[in-house]
């Protein structure tokens, strides 16, 4: 299904979720890929700091839009352990980039955290493509959907009050 060097990525996007938790964030990490497999850009979440926009894939859609052309963004590929949220959603198609790749959907974490007592949300948690319609998506991924599922528990056990994306 997926390629080697794209399963390393969705590996790394784990590994950046594993940093937002330890610093006391939510478990979501990102990865922009260039039409070449190179990393450009990467980013974890980064809500504990007040700024409940703080989305890795937001941070990403800002940093293609001020460092790639247009051609570029649209041939990119955004690498996340989870489903962009609506914000996330709507920024990448205002910038124009092009495909994703999510290891857990919005509706699995729903799921997780409602399983965990975790409040809902104050955002709908809506797919991407109700948002971008047309946009080329791809997951969840099975075989690293466990450990996301695993980073969500122990952030809500953490006594945290809530996820922004929930």
């Amino acid at each position: 299904m997926f390629s080697e060097v794209e399963m390393k990525h969705l590996r790394r996007c784990v590994e950046l979720a594993t940093e937002a938790l330890e610093a006391g964030d939510e478990p979501f990490g990102s990865v922009l890929v260039g039409a070449d497999g190179t990393v450009l850009a990467e980013d974890r979440n980064r809500v504990a700091s007040g700024d409940r926009t703080r989305h890795p894939e937001f941070e990403l859609a800002r940093w293609a839009a001020r460092n790639m052309s247009p051609g570029e963004r649209s041939a990119a590929t955004v690498f996340t352990s989870g489903e962009h949220c609506p914000m996330c959603a709507a920024a990448h198609g205002w910038v124009g980039l092009g495909r994703i790749v999510y290891v857990s959907s919005s509706q699995q974490l729903v799921s997780w955290l409602a399983e965990l007592g975790v409040p809902a949300s104050p955002v709908s948690p809506l797919p991407i493509r109700a948002v971008v319609p047309g946009l080329l998506v791809e997951g969840p991924v099975p075989v690293l959907a466990d450990q996301v599922r695993e980073l969500h528990r122990r952030f809500a056990q953490s006594g945290h009050p809530r996820h922004s994306r929930s």
